[in-house]
């Protein structure tokens, strides 16, 4: 049996399985929605954690994980008489071909970019003629995966910097600004002009090609690793944090650096 009939069996086998759950599970038959959505968001997040590892098992482990909240939702949909996983198949697969058709059409392109600007073309056209071009942005998201989409979805219809270099000047501009007012003690627009600060760093992170979620997080693990190395260090030598200058742990903190 190749690999797409093994998937097409195990598939079928996972929509069996929901079912029976459906009506047998006192816990699986009081799932809606509303009472999915929390672990779907977690789920997400433990397979980000995975790809971030780079963990292949983890990987496939996470993805049948949400497979699971994929089919679960579907049958909610079918029991509602709202839509079935054939509907959800076969909206994506629609799409998929629709929004490719320099792949499943006669229209040519030069590159990853011009793909995208096509993309969010076609979305337009699929409403009427217009769609407003952040509405695909979900509220939900956190704050810089968010700010990174709204960028992105503004740079496909032009609204970007002609040189990414050019960044630089607006993030000095922002960070003068924010400096102004902490120096003003203006505390009703510090925050904002942060927020500012924060999204032109994000920006740039964009134009240079960088995940800027995925930077923070690497800085995050960085510094906890080097955090706990010092904490570490310190509960050997039988020494406090809390009674060590800045400086002591500033030695320590170097050594920590050193071992990365």
């Amino acid at each position: 049996m190749n690999d797409k009939n093994k998937s097409l069996e195990e598939f079928n086998r996972l929509l069996n399985i929901i079912d029976e759950l459906r009506v047998k599970c006192p816990w699986d038959m009081k799932q809606t929605n509303d009472s999915l959505r929390k672990l779907t968001i977690e789920e997400t997040y433990e397979l980000a954690d995975a790809i971030f590892s780079g963990s292949d098992e983890g990987i496939k482990n996470e993805l049948g994980d949400l497979m699971l909240h994929i089919v679960f939702y579907a049958r909610i949909g079918s029991e509602k008489g709202s839509f079935t996983m054939a509907d959800v198949l076969e909206g994506i697969n629609t799409k998929l071909i629709y929004r490719h058709p320099h792949v499943f059409s006669d229209i040519n392109v030069t590159g990853a970019s011009e793909v995208e600007e096509n993309w969010e073309q076609l979305k337009i056209k699929e409403n009427n003629g217009y769609k407003p071009v952040l509405s695909g942005v979900p509220s939900s998201l956190p704050a810089i995966v968010k700010a990174n989409r709204i960028q992105e979805k503004v740079r496909s219809v032009g609204f970007d910097w002609e040189k990414r270099e050019q960044i630089w000047d607006k993030v000095l501009e922002e960070i003068t600004e924010l400096k102004e007012e902490i120096k003003n003690r203006n505390t009703n627009t510090i925050e904002s002009e942060l927020g500012d600060v924060l999204f032109s760093i994000i920006n740039a992170s964009r134009l240079y090609g960088i995940d800027p979620e995925a930077a923070l997080e690497k800085t995050n693990r960085k510094f906890i690793k080097r955090f706990n190395y010092l904490e570490k260090e310190t509960l050997t030598k039988g020494i406090s944090l809390h009674n060590m200058s800045l400086d002591e742990m500033n030695v320590i903190w170097e050594e920590a650096k050193k071992e990365d």
